[in-house]
């Protein structure tokens, strides 16, 4: 009796042709590699920004210097009236998404005996108000797509907690909850929520820190250093991806090894 011969089909090599994606706050940093990552693998990339329009302009300048399309849009994620408006400019300019991630967010540090209300506000405005204003503008997108995934960019500081960073911290940490819910509630459309946990990453953000500073959390990282956007964009393509498929509801440390 001949075996059975098992023919092995070669992995796609652009798995996201047939995607739309927004990534929030993709001018810089993390969301800027996001969104290079999700066009290199076929997508068609929508780049919010708030205000550093010309950062924007070089991320989708790059993309279609590399035969991809990308168009800018301007929102500041925290006023849900900009967010519709961006939303608006999205479906005419790329049509509905098949993809929302959530990634933009600021910190304002301080010791909460220091910390102000508008510190506070500020932050939870952006990081959590801001997820669910967005969430809301393109929910109907992503419930009615074939390939509908939310992805929620946390962050390590949501799951531990970190000196001078309450508010973020929070900010961070609601996601989770946020994140988990969704999967439940759009699970039955086939859609999936997950939500990805970076831990300290060489950013804009992260060079504010003082170098002292920065050297006592390195040691606390058992991989002995700093995550890179190289670390994590990788993961955002997989949830994306019909890899992906079965997974939702799930909060994904990338941290080096960082206990919580």
């Amino acid at each position: 009796m001949s075996e059975t011969v098992h023919r092995l089909e070669p992995l796609e090599r652009r798995p996201l042709t047939d995607r739309t994606c927004l990534v929030t706050g993709s001018s810089r940093g993390i969301g800027r590699d996001i969104a290079f990552e999700l066009a290199r693998a076929g997508a068609d990339v929508a780049v919010n920004y708030r205000s550093a329009e010309d950062r924007a302009l070089e991320v989708t300048s790059t993309i279609e210097e590399n035969g991809e399309t990308a168009v800018p849009v301007q929102a500041d994620i925290s006023d849900p009236t900009q967010v519709e408006r961006m939303a608006v400019e999205v479906r005419e300019e790329l049509g509905e998404i098949d993809v929302l991630v959530n990634n933009a967010g600021i910190t304002i540090d301080r010791k909460f005996e220091d910390m102000t209300y508008e510190d506070w506000r500020q932050v939870i405005d952006v990081n959590l108000t801001g997820t669910f204003n967005c969430t809301k503008a393109f929910y109907e997108d992503i419930k009615a797509s074939n390939h509908g995934r939310l992805i929620n960019i946390s962050s390590v500081v949501g799951q531990q907690g970190n000196y001078g960073q309450a508010n973020y911290a929070t900010s961070k940490g609601g996601l989770f909850a946020f994140t988990r819910t969704l999967a439940l509630e759009l699970a039955s459309h086939g859609s999936t929520a997950n939500c990805v946990a970076p831990g300290f990453t060489r950013t804009d953000m992260l060079e504010k820190v003082p170098e002292r500073v920065q050297e006592k959390i390195r040691e606390d990282i058992p991989l002995g250093r700093f995550a890179t956007t190289e670390d994590i964009v990788g993961m955002i393509r997989f949830l994306t991806s019909d890899y992906a498929e079965y997974m939702t509801g799930q909060v994904i440390g990338i941290n080096g090894g960082m206990e919580w």
